[in-house]
């Protein structure tokens, strides 16, 4: 594997040609070392209108072709990535600082998967018959789907592969265009799936790749030649997505940030899964929507999870992504190492105590913290109520099944949760409680290519991934006829 590979694609694609950027330029350093890795330029104000009138130009051919064609399209375009996986692979490890121990399965490999089950997805007649209607003359109806026109897709730095695939996948399936947008803080391995997308032979036009900072991002979500607008970040960013869609009342799908519970019940062996629990939500250093740092365990259990969890923090190595023992990899950048920190240092000041952490000091280039569990908070408290998105879990003990429940549900987020109980049929009936758009049950899996993702409250609005995340892309239209 070429382990200092960084793609050396710095243009913009607009209408499935390579196009030099013509708006702001600037850096881009590996999280893990400091070391600036490239420079890149952002998409001028006119090349937004480009790349959106190259998607509306190529919409209605795109859309015209049968799902087969639009299917074998899409596999083509995954056969050209999954050619280039360790390309891609050592292109996130050096851009998001990933451990590479993790990013095989989680950066690349299981975005492929979804990408493959969205091609095949797009084959699918989702035609419904709704039978006879007789008032007040006998009718029959059947409820067909067209593509909703030409989506912006907007992704956050984690996960940039995997982000962009749950968007545009999908999007492409339904028969829209696309026009994607990365995080400027990760813009390499996106400038890549352009060039990529082109060795695939899609349409001009109907996947274009342009990169900028927020006011690229405010032009594309309030562009009126956008129809719907897909984002995954923070619920801050996502409610200015909202207001800047509104203006063209373009809809919009939005995975933004989560608080997710961690529930133990009475009656687990803590012993089995608490170096698990902990192992999950510090992977990608914290640095994800659904990471379950907010751990409310039974007080009979309190003690016990504790000490059979210290354990976990011997076994996390934080440093050196491309290390294979290295499991904890840096911050993306410094101002976001100081937030994090921000959160211990100001839970400690509220009478907080650090219950569990790493004691090895961190290396001494990289924007890498220590994992920590912090205890001693009242549930209100900020560590606990907001998103950290970094390596810091907050525990909290309660009384009965009743008030985890409550504590589950008391944050303004609704994205994930998951609950170890001592049978299945005690998980499902706290699962069916929880207001969250996902629940695992003693540890779940993967996240699957055929179910929903997403959340209520500020964790956002829609659904990604699955049957749900292509009919975010799709609008039902109502034929109905005399008989």
């Amino acid at each position: 594997m070429e382990r200092d590979f960084v793609p050396d694609v710095r243009t913009l694609t607009i209408g499935n040609k390579p196009v030099e950027p013509a708006g702001d330029r600037w850096d881009v350093a590996n999280p893990a070392t400091e070391e600036v890795i490239a420079t890149v330029g952002g998409a001028s104000a006119d090349q937004v209108d480009q790349a959106v009138r190259a998607a509306r130009d190529a919409f209605d051919g795109w859309a015209a072709l049968s799902g087969e064609e639009r299917s074998a399209a899409i596999h083509r375009l995954a056969d050209v990535l999954e050619s280039r996986t360790d390309q891609l692979l050592a292109s996130i490890v050096n851009e998001v600082g990933t451990p590479v121990s993790l990013a095989e399965f989680m950066q690349v490999k299981m975005g492929l998967g979804h990408l493959r089950w969205q091609a095949d997805a797009a084959k699918k007649d989702r035609t419904q018959h709704l039978g006879a209607y007789d008032v007040p003359v006998p009718t029959m109806s059947d409820v067909t789907h067209y593509p909703v026109g030409v989506v912006a897709a907007i992704t956050g730095y984690n996960y940039p592969l995997n982000l962009a695939i749950f968007k545009f996948g999908a999007a492409l399936a339904a028969g829209c265009t696309v026009v994607l947008l990365p995080s400027p803080r990760t813009p390499l391995t996106t400038l890549f799936f352009g060039d990529l997308s082109r060795e695939a032979g899609l349409p001009d036009g109907v996947f274009n790749v342009i990169i900028g900072g927020a006011d690229v991002g405010q032009l594309l979500s309030s562009h009126p030649g956008v129809d719907k607008v897909s984002f995954t970040g923070s619920d801050t960013v996502g409610a200015k997505i909202m207001e800047q869609a509104a203006a063209n009342l373009s809809g919009v799908t939005l995975e933004l940030g989560g608080k997710s519970a961690n529930i133990v019940l009475p009656g687990c062996d803590v012993e089995d899964f608490a170096v698990e629990m902990h192992l999950r939500w510090s992977r990608n250093g914290g640095q994800g929507c659904a990471a379950l740092a907010r751990l409310l365990v039974h007080e009979s259990l309190y003690d016990r999870f504790l000490e059979a969890g210290a354990a976990a923090f011997d076994q996390m190595k934080v440093g050196d992504p491309w290390d294979p023992a290295t499991n904890i990899g840096p911050m993306i950048r410094p101002d976001h190492r100081e937030r994090v920190q921000g959160f211990i240092d100001a839970s400690l000041a509220d009478g907080g105590e650090v219950l569990l952490s790493v004691g090895t000091p961190v290396p001494d280039k990289g924007y890498f913290i220590n994992p920590v569990l912090l205890g001693g908070l009242p549930h209100t408290a900020r560590a606990v109520q907001q998103e950290i998105f970094g390596p810091v879990a907050v525990i909290l003990p309660f009384r009965d099944t009743d008030e985890a429940i409550r504590l589950a549900n008391d944050t303004a987020f609704g994205l994930a949760a998951n609950v170890w109980a001592p049978d299945l049929g005690e998980g499902r009936r706290v699962a069916e409680r929880l207001r969250a758009g996902t629940v695992w049950i003693n540890g779940g899996g993967a996240m699957r290519p055929d179910a929903p993702f997403g959340g209520s409250g500020r964790s956002g609005i829609g659904r990604e991934i699955g049957e749900w995340g292509i009919h975010e892309y799709l609008e039902p239209r109502h034929i109905q006829w005399r008989v």
